[in-house]
C-alpha cells in the first residue's frame, strides 16, 4: 500500500518539483496510527552547488499544493520537504557528479578510500586521495557517501 501510494506520490510530484527547479530525488511514505507523514526528498538537478533554504521553501509550497488539489493521501499527514543532506549515499551517476569537489568514502572490495571527488562520468570516477588521482569504475563501487570535513 504505501509503495503504491508512494509511486503514485512520485508521478504527481516529480513535474511539479521539476517546475521548481529541482530534481525529485524521492518520496517516502510512513504511517503511525491514523497519522501519516510524506516525506519528499529534493535536489538540485545537476552539476555542483547546495540548495538553499528559499528553493525548497518554493518547492514546499507548490508541492503542499498540489497535493491539496489532488488530495492522494487520505486522512491527516506531515509534508516534509528535504534535501538529502550533507552526508548522503551517494547511488547513481547523477549523485556522484553533484557531489564532484566535495570529501567522499568510497567503497569496493578492495577497501574503502576517502579523498576529494575531483571528476566523474557515467562509467568511472576520480579521486584526489592525499594528492594521488585514484580512478574507480563507478561499477565497482559498493558504496559511497559524501562526508562533512571540519
Amino acid at each position: 500500500m504505501a509503495d503504491a501510494l508512494a509511486t503514485r506520490l512520485t508521478e504527481l510530484l516529480a513535474p511539479v518539483v521539476e517546475g521548481a527547479g529541482l530534481f525529485l530525488e524521492g518520496v517516502e511514505t510512513t504511517k503511525a496510527g491514523r497519522y501519516s507523514t510524506v516525506r519528499v526528498v529534493v535536489d538540485l538537478p545537476d552539476g555542483e552547488g547546495d540548495i538553499d533554504l528559499d528553493t525548497v521553501a518554493v518547492a514546499t509550497r507548490a508541492v503542499s499544493e498540489a497535493l491539496d488539489d489532488a488530495d492522494p493521501v487520505k486522512g491527516q499527514y506531515t509534508l516534509e520537504v528535504l534535501s538529502p543532506g550533507a552526508e548522503r549515499p551517494l547511488t547513481t551517476p547523477r549523485h556522484f557528479r553533484r557531489a564532484v569537489g566535495r570529501t567522499v568514502a568510497v567503497t569496493t572490495a578492495a577497501g574503502t578510500l576517502t579523498g576529494t571527488l575531483v571528476a566523474t562520468d557515467e562509467d568511472d570516477l576520480t579521486l584526489d586521495v592525499d594528492g594521488a588521482a585514484m580512478t574507480l569504475a563507478l561499477g565497482e563501487v559498493t558504496e559511497a557517501r559524501t562526508l562533512v570535513v571540519l
